[in-house]
């Protein structure tokens, strides 16, 4: 059964898609071409297990079950009815259904929907039923699934994730505006950041990129603590994944190579930081600090990374101080971080102008809902 060819695609965040397929790559598995959205691949069952165990910064694993070209709604009928639903759900399970209807003759959401849930309800039996959110956002409880329509072309994929990869499950306490564990996996790699260098996050908030560092630099799975969806499905096979889990743990660091630190004038941000530190497993990998970021202080040992989420602001009176936290923050750098790489999200470029350092646009992407740019170059 494990030798079964399965067509994927793992989800992620607007601009994170090529990071996503190099991750892929490195996993071992075929066919992989990023897209709008995430990236596509080819997989075993296993390699599917691997991809949501390993995977950094993907939003979820999906498994295209059909695709069809329909135009009326007997077609969506007859070819929904084909699905073997029962692979992935029981009766009285609950399910999730994303659906999507772009430039196609059928466009009614609702209309879809109803004749998907008629032909699981055929295959298994009645089953709770809602609408779930899109493949990059939390949905309903239960198996999900996602109907894509675009251009009388429907796709109907299966979640084998389910809650998002981004929840790691270490962080229970959160410091203002807090950043998905997949964007701050994403700045890591974004900046070629291998866990062979030390790192400091001088704005660290409840600690998220410097635990993502521990976590990749100590070769952790992200997904070794969590379960997924496919574990309900009716052929998982757990000693399969039970061989990928103890593989993982078996080739994880007991401590970081590499010093990594994280500061932030914020006490409470510092103690929400230790808090969850401590839970993920990493708090002994971590120097935290109280610090204002003009009071910059990096490892000995580097040059490494410096790479931090500054603050946003949202009034129209905050900007002129958010351009002067960002001047500061470069004179920093430029001062105390000579030689070592700076990687810095922000939501202006203006503000990036500010930094003064010349960096460049590694990815584009949305945090929070807010558009952001993530600047990436060697401090001089």
């Amino acid at each position: 059964m494990t030798s079964e060819t399965l067509s994927c695609f793992a989800a992620t965040a607007p601009g994170l898609e090529p990071l996503a397929a190099k991750e892929l790559r490195a996993l071992g598995m075929r066919r992989v071409k990023d897209s709008p959205g995430g990236a596509s691949f080819v997989a075993t069952v296993e390699q599917l297990y691997a991809a949501n165990l390993w995977l950094r910064a993907a939003s979820r694993v999906l498994v295209r079950i059909a695709e069809f070209r329909a135009t009326a709604f007997y077609e969506l009928e007859r070819n929904a009815r084909k699905i073997p639903w029962e692979r992935f759900v029981a009766g009285g399970a609950s399910v999730s259904l994303g659906v999507t209807c772009r430039k196609s003759k059928l466009y009614h959401s609702g209309a879809v929907a109803q004749r998907v849930l008629e032909a699981i309800e055929r295959k298994v039996g009645k089953v709770e039923t809602q609408l779930g959110g899109d493949e990059d956002e939390e949905g309903g409880a239960g198996q999900r699934f996602f109907v894509r329509f675009v251009h009388d072309q429907c796709t109907i994929s299966a979640d084998s994730s389910g809650e998002l990869l981004h929840r790691r499950g270490y962080r229970q306490v959160v410091a203002q505006a807090p950043l998905r564990e997949t964007l701050a996996a994403a700045m890591l790699l974004g900046a070629g950041w291998r866990g062979k260098a030390p790192l400091l996050d001088p704005m660290c908030g409840s600690g998220t990129i410097p635990i993502e560092a521990a976590l990749l630099a100590r070769r952790v799975a992200p997904g070794i603590e969590r379960s997924f969806a496919f574990m309900s499905w009716r052929d998982f096979d757990d000693r399969a994944w039970q061989r990928l889990r103890e593989r993982a743990r078996a080739g994880a660091l007991a401590r970081s190579p590499v010093k990594i630190a994280g500061s932030d004038k914020n006490a409470g941000a510092i103690a929400a930081a230790r808090v969850n530190a401590e839970r993920a497993g990493v708090i002994e990998d971590l120097e935290l600090a109280v610090r204002d970021v003009a009071a910059l202080e990096v490892p000995a040992d580097g040059p490494g990374l410096v790479v931090t989420n500054p603050p946003y602001g949202k009034r129209v009176g905050e900007q002129r101080e958010l351009r002067s936290l960002f001047q500061t923050m470069g004179r920093a750098f430029r001062e105390r971080a000579p030689g070592w790489t700076a990687g810095v999200l922000v939501p202006d470029p203006k503000l990036g102008q500010a930094l003064g350092l010349g960096l460049e646009e590694a990815f584009h992407t949305r945090n929070g809902g807010i558009p952001v740019a993530y600047l990436v170059g060697q401090v001089k």
